[in-house]
This record gives C-alpha cells, structure tokens and sequence, in this order.
C-alpha cells in the first residue's frame, strides 16, 4: 500500500520510512503538514501516517484539512505522538477526524497491527462505495429504490440528496416517437366527419 509519512524530525522520519519499506509499503515522504496537502493534491493516497507536532501545520491541521477534501476517497489517519494518552489528547484528536494513534519510540509489530487494521477498513469502505454506487431502478416505471427499500420517482430520489431541482421537457427521440403520433391522432379525431346528404320527403 501507498502510505504518506509526515513527519519533521529528518532522522524519525527516516526511522519511519524503514519501518514501512521493511513491512512491504510504499512510501511517500512530507515534512510538514503543508509539504503533505501538496503531495495529496498529485498522488492517491489512502494512508497517512503523521507527526502530531509539527512547524507550518501540524498533525491535527492536516488530518482535519484531509477531512474537508471535496469528492476524495476516504483516508485513513494514523496519528504518531510522544504525548501522555490522555483523554483531552485522544478527544482533541478524534474529533480532528484521526483514526488511530502510534506512540513513539516507533515499535515494529504495532505498527504491523495498526496497518493490517487499516488496510482492512480500506477495503471495507471501497466495497461500501462500490455497492452504493449502483441504484436499483425499476426497467417499466423507472422508480429508484432507496436505502429503506422504498420506491420512488428518480427525480424525488435525487432532490432529496442533492437539493436538485428538475424542469420537464421531452427529448428529440421521445418528441418523434411518442408526441407526433399523438398530435397526429388528435388532428385525426378533430377533423369533422363530412356531412351527410339531406334527403327531402314528398308528400
């Protein structure tokens, strides 16, 4: 997997990328907060691995900047910190959007753990996208089903979702097949039915 390590310290960010590397990871390297919404904006990655404390913006900066990304597939934020684990901290950070935590000094088989955990939400969430992004539709009515196993006009769907507002017209395609023929019957039904011949009686 493709993981962004950030980190501002030169020799931990080196311990860092080893770690990695020896677990079989690509590695991309940031030093900084800022260094590594640069890096975001070129390269898809899903992992993060950063600092907590840092000069320019620090962990927390980057993890809640990464968290209000328009249209971006889901990151996973692992947070490295020398702090004391205590609540404020963890609060402080959960909120930011951080999903897991490594302690330095930087222990090999931790952070194996946290990356198979990681990995494995990762794929769970592509899956979830995946299947969202089919929509039953209904092949007569073209009525769309919701997640509460609810039909309804696609155009209800949609407002609902996206505050999309729609304006009927007929396409070119509909307007020959089905509107001409039904001009042409009701011209047909207008045309008044010639008049029938008088007839005189004689005494």
């Amino acid at each position: 997997m493709k993981i962004l390590a950030v980190e501002d310290d030169p020799v931990a960010r080196a311990v860092l990328h080893q770690a990695l590397l020896r677990l079989g990871h690509e590695v991309i390297e940031a030093k900084d907060g800022a260094e590594a919404l640069r890096v975001l904006e070129k390269e898809p990655v899903r992992l993060i691995v950063s600092d907590w404390m840092m000069p320019e913006l620090d962990g927390l900066g980057l993890c809640r900047a990464v968290r209000n990304r328009v249209n971006a597939d889901y990151a996973y934020f692992i947070l490295l910190t020398s702090r004391e684990a205590d609540v404020d901290n963890q609060r402080e950070a959960i909120e930011a959007g951080v999903d897991d935590f490594l302690t330095k000094p930087l222990d090999l088989q931790e952070i194996w753990m946290r990356l198979r955990v990681a990995e494995r939400i990762l794929r769970y969430a592509t899956e979830v996208r995946q299947l969202e992004a089919f929509l039953p539709i209904c092949g007569y009515c073209k009525k769309v089903r919701d997640d509460q196993n609810y039909w309804q006009q696609i155009e209800s769907y949609i407002n609902e979702r996206t505050g999309t507002d729609f304006s009927h017209s007929v396409c070119p395609d509909c307007y020959q097949r089905v509107v001409v023929p039904e001009l042409e019957k009701l011209r047909a039904g207008a045309t008044p039915a010639p008049a029938k011949p008088r007839v005189e009686r004689t005494n």
